[in-house]
């Protein structure tokens, strides 16, 4: 039985695209929520072409093959990203990465009706196949990023610190640490020096009766104004 209530917790009855790997909740929850599109992610794919070669010297050309058309894909979906706003270029770009997806669908249906094709190899490439829809998303809308290795990274620095300090010890500690975690990477996505905004939030708590700031306008990043931005900008706070 898949399980989807924690990616169900998060997203709730929210609509968009999720960037996301191919595990099965995730399937469940758009499968649930209508409004939820899945957009499955190139590095997993690749790490999918590198590991059927790995301990096969006989699929090692073949798998450095599929290897360089993914890098292929990146490099025309950076270079479409590039000029999107730039109505001469972009249509040249956008066409370009459109035809590279068509031949590795090609390259893809070829490679299926190989004879004695390696088991390995087959699993991925039917893979392939059942999620082509999901991971071609990105095509038609640069919005959408061709993988979540943001997402991933960004989760890494907490799972390291769950090492170093043996995790939490209960539950309310760790949804405190969660949260914590959560206004840390937005500040970092905003560009804004974490001490400084800390240091500033927690002094604005001590002179409202230690309590949450009445207008929050001030500590959120997409409610501030360039000024405001640029203050909590500084590399090195003073003092």
């Amino acid at each position: 039985m898949v399980c989807s209530s924690v990616p169900e917790s998060v997203i709730g009855d929210s609509e968009g695209t999720l960037v996301c790997d191919r595990y099965s909740a995730y399937k469940k929850l758009a499968k649930d929520h209508p409004l939820i599109v899945l957009a499955f992610c190139w590095a997993h794919v690749r790490r999918d072409f590198i590991g059927a070669s790995r301990g096969d010297p006989d699929l090692e050309k073949w798998s450095i093959a599929w290897v360089d058309r993914i890098a292929r894909l990146y490099y025309l979906n950076e270079q479409r990203l590039l000029v999107r706003e730039d109505p001469k270029q972009s249509p040249t770009r956008q066409l370009r990465l459109e035809k590279h997806v068509e031949r590795i669908a090609s390259q893809r249906d070829k490679d299926l009706v190989r004879p004695r094709l390696a088991e390995k190899a087959q699993k991925v490439l039917e893979s392939l196949v059942n999620h082509w829809e999901g991971l071609c998303r990105f095509v038609q809308n640069p919005d959408i990023p061709m993988d979540n290795n943001i997402a991933e990274q960004t989760l890494r620095g907490p799972v390291v610190g769950r090492k170093n300090y043996y995790g939490s010890g209960s539950d309310w500690s760790m949804e405190l640490a969660a949260w914590f975690f959560t206004v840390l990477t937005s500040l970092k996505t905003w560009k804004i020096n974490q001490k400084l905004w800390l240091k500033g939030y927690l002094e604005a708590c001590i002179a409202n009766d230690r309590k949450p700031p009445e207008d929050l306008s001030q500590w959120l990043p997409w409610q501030m104004d360039e000024s405001r931005l640029k203050e909590l900008r500084i590399h090195d706070p003073p003092g």
